[in-house]
C-alpha cells in the first residue's frame, strides 16, 4: 500500500530505530486525578513490551482479572513508554508496594473515583532520536520541520495498527466476508478495526493525491484525472492549506468537537488554515455520517458494509510543542513533539523523510 504525503522536493535519509533508547512516549492524561476514590491510578513506565503484556503482568501479580485494569490507549512495544492505568484500590495498593519487574516500573500512584477507559487521554508527547544525519541533511530536516509546524501532517493509521506482518486488515476483510471465523470477540474486533483503518488510509492517500495534483495542474486537469464532474473543483485550487477541502466534506472542531458539514468553502478553508477545524475521513461502519457531493464521490470508493460501529477521524492534525537539537559530533537529530490522541509519530517521521511507502 503506497501512500502519498506532501509535495516535498527531496528525500531525507536518516536512520530511526524504534527502541527504548531512541523512542520515548509519554501519555498526557485527559484530566487531573481527584486524589480520592475506589480506584488506584498507576503512572507506569514500560519498555520493549505491549500495553496488553504490561496489563497482564500487573493483573497476575495482583491476582485480578485483566479486564479490571483500565487504560486510555495502547502504546508501542518497541519504545520506552509512560502511561496511566487504573485498577481497584482495595488490597492492590498494598500489594503493589512490592511489585518488581525488569521491564515495568511504577513511577507514581494516585487515587481516583472512576476507572480509566479507552480514549481518556489528551494526547502523547514523543521524543525520537534520528541517526546518521550528516551535513546538508540537517538543514533539510529543519526546512521540512518548519513545513510541519505550519501545515501539520496527515493522520494516517500507523503500521502498529496492522500487526507485525502489516496484513491484519486482510484477515479483518475475511472475517467480514465470512471466510474466517474468530471466536474471541476482542481479536475479531481488532481485525475488523484494522480493515476499517486500511480503508481510511487508502481514502486519505487518494485525497492527498488530489491535493498534489492541484498544486501542479489546473482545476480542469484534476477533474479529468479524478473523473469528477466538470466544475466540481471550482475554487479548490486557491485554498491556502496544502490539503484541499471539497464540497460535502464533514469537518470537526479541532482538537475535539462536533462534526458538521462544510457550507462556506472559502470561510471553512481559512478556519482550517488557522487550525480551528479539520476535515474528517470515514471509518466505515454503522451509525456514522457520510460525506456528500464531491467529497462523497471519492469517499464512496472506500466505504463498505461493516458490522462494527463506524466513526469520523481527523484527516489532518497539528504537531505542537516541537523542539529539536542537533548533536553534530554524533550526527544525531533529537526531536520532541506532541500529537493528539489516536495519532502516530510515524506520520511525522514519514513527512520528514519526504515520502511513505
Amino acid at each position: 500500500m503506497k501512500n502519498l504525503l506532501y509535495p516535498v522536493k527531496v528525500k531525507n535519509n536518516f536512520i530511526f530505530n524504534a527502541s527504548s533508547r531512541d523512542f520515548i512516549v509519554d501519555e498526557i492524561p485527559l484530566y487531573e486525578f481527584t486524589g480520592e476514590g475506589e480506584h488506584l491510578v498507576l503512572y507506569v513506565r514500560k519498555k520493549d513490551m505491549t500495553t496488553w503484556e504490561m496489563v497482564r503482568a500487573i493483573a497476575r501479580y495482583c491476582k485480578i482479572k485483566e479486564r479490571d485494569i483500565g487504560y486510555a490507549g495502547l502504546k508501542d512495544k518497541s519504545a520506552m513508554t509512560m502511561q496511566y492505568i487504573s485498577l481497584p484500590a482495595k488490597n492492590n495498593e498494598e500489594i503493589l508496594k512490592t511489585f518488581n519487574h525488569d521491564k515495568i516500573k511504577i513511577l507514581n500512584t494516585y487515587r481516583h473515583n472512576n476507572k480509566i477507559r479507552v480514549g481518556h487521554l489528551k494526547g502523547n508527547h514523543f521524543k525520537v532520536r534520528l541517526k546518521k544525519v550528516l551535513g546538508v541533511q540537517k538543514d533539510k530536516l529543519d526546512s521540512v520541520l518548519k513545513w510541519i509546524k505550519l501545515n501539520g501532517v496527515p493522520n494516517y493509521f500507523g503500521h502498529q495498527r496492522f500487526g507485525n506482518s502489516g496484513e491484519n486488515y486482510k484477515e479483518g476483510k475475511e472475517v467480514l466476508e465470512g471466510k474466517l471465523k474468530i471466536r474471541d470477540r476482542k481479536t475479531r474486533t481488532f481485525l475488523i478495526n484494522a480493515y476499517q483503518s486500511y480503508l481510511f488510509n487508502r481514502w486519505l492517500s487518494k485525497r492527498i493525491e488530489l491535493s498534489i495534483l492541484l498544486e501542479a495542474f489546473s482545476q480542469t486537469d484534476a477533474e479529468r484525472l479524478f473523473k469528477l464532474p466538470e466544475g466540481s473543483l471550482q475554487g479548490v485550487k486557491e485554498q491556502p492549506h496544502f490539503f484541499k477541502l471539497l464540497e460535502g466534506d464533514l469537518m470537526m472542531h479541532y482538537p475535539y468537537g462536533r462534526v458538521f458539514e462544510l457550507e462556506d468553502m472559502k470561510k471553512e478553508a481559512e478556519r482550517f488554515k488557522e487550525r480551528d477545524i479539520s476535515p474528517t475521513g470515514l471509518l466505515a461502519g454503522k451509525r456514522v455520517s457520510r460525506t456528500k457531493r464531491v467529497a462523497g464521490l471519492i469517499e464512496s470508493d472506500y466505504d463498505e458494509e461493516i458490522v462494527e460501529n463506524g466513526a469520523r477521524r481527523y484527516a489532518w492534525i497539528r504537531v505542537t510543542d516541537i523542539k529539536k537539537n542537533y548533536v553534530e559530533e554524533k550526527a544525531h537529530y533529537e526531536l520532541e513533539f506532541t500529537l493528539p490522541k489516536g495519532s502516530y509519530a510515524t506520520n511525522v517521521l514519514d513527512v520528514l523523510r519526504g515520502g511513505r511507502d
